[in-house]
């Protein structure tokens, strides 16, 4: 359950603050009249998302033991690569999300607007189908229904309040840490799914190496006591492992771990600033005169009051600086 509930959260979290970025942009530059259509986009991105769902639930029943296996494990290798992606795209992207997305927007703004339904799809459509995929994998590895769903629905709920908390400037949160250390956490789940896909394939009998084990623990880690249940619903640990399986998972988490930790360290790339031109040399002040120096004193200038367009401005200003 913790773990749905932390790819639900951080999934969740990333298409919050990616339809609050266009939200407040369409609203900053006083395109209201296509909000709609952008929350249209928004709608079938969540809808593709359940379609995928239940289609991956419902739609191996009536196959064979070996076929369930085989597409079993094979989604789950998909799902893996999937998160793997996710997590370092999310390094990589997230220092300029802000700008690819308003770039995005001012093509789409061309003519009608209808192109902003397609934009909002995509940006949340990603996010939605890797949650479906690999939520659905690690319901798969741990063979329960009822948590592992109701993990991923409340990570899902608070991701849903904290996007519109942070929207609001009520919330802040250091979300390069928050991505840091959750993608971390996410490459060891994924080894785990992994290592599972690989069992999967093993028992429809297109692996060989079934009943070689590795270790087996079963003994001491019993899979129905309350901490076996843990271990497996939060990392896949299964007693019972192969040496495939433990191959498997070596040789996927220790490499994109240290990969990982390399581009943690290392950070998001700076472009170094280049002097094109020489800076104009500074006007010299102009003094006022004697008739207008008077007047200002007579009638002080006072600030404008605040409008809506501004408090939207702050608004995009808070997610600009996340």
């Amino acid at each position: 359950m913790l773990a749905n509930y932390l790819i639900g959260l951080r999934e969740g979290l990333e298409a919050a603050l990616v339809v609050g970025i266009l939200v407040a942009y369409v609203r900053k530059i006083g395109r209201r009249d296509v909000l709609f259509r952008l929350w249209i986009g928004v709608g079938l991105a969540v809808l593709v998302a359940l379609t995928l769902g239940a289609v991956l639930t419902f739609g191996a029943y009536g196959l064979s033991f070996e076929a369930q296996e085989a597409i079993g494990g094979s989604l789950s290798i998909v799902a893996t690569g999937f998160v793997t992606w996710m997590v370092f795209w999310m390094l990589r992207t997230s220092q300029n999300l802000k700008g690819t997305l308003h770039s995005d927007i001012d093509k789409a703004l061309i003519g009608a607007g209808w192109g902003l339904v397609l934009v909002a799809f995509l940006a949340v459509g990603r996010e939605g189908i890797e949650t479906a995929l690999f939520i659905w994998a690690a319901v798969q590895a741990t063979g329960e229904t009822t948590f592992p769903l109701l993990g991923a629905a409340l990570g899902i709920l608070t991701a849903v309040v904290l996007g519109y908390l942070i929207y609001r400037g009520l919330v802040r949160i250091n979300l390069s840490k928050f991505f840091a250390w959750s993608g971390g956490f996410l490459i060891l789940v994924a080894a785990g799914v992994l290592s599972y896909g690989v069992h999967d394939l093993q028992e429809a009998g297109i692996l060989p190496g079934l009943n070689n084990l590795a270790f087996d623990v079963s003994g001491i880690v019993p899979p129905d006591s309350w901490y076996g249940t843990l271990l497996k619903g939060t990392v896949n640990f299964s007693p019972a492992t192969t040496w495939l399986e433990l191959a498997v998972w070596l040789a996927y988490f220790v490499p994109t771990m240290i990969l990982f930790l390399r581009a943690v360290r290392r950070g998001p790339k700076k472009t170094p600033l280049t002097a094109t031109t020489a800076p104009a040399a500074p006007a010299a002040p102009v003094a006022p005169a004697p008739a207008a120096a008077a007047a200002a004193r007579a009638h002080p200038t006072t600030p404008a009051p605040t409008t809506p367009a501004s408090a939207e401005s702050g608004a995009v200003h808070r997610l600009e600086h996340l």
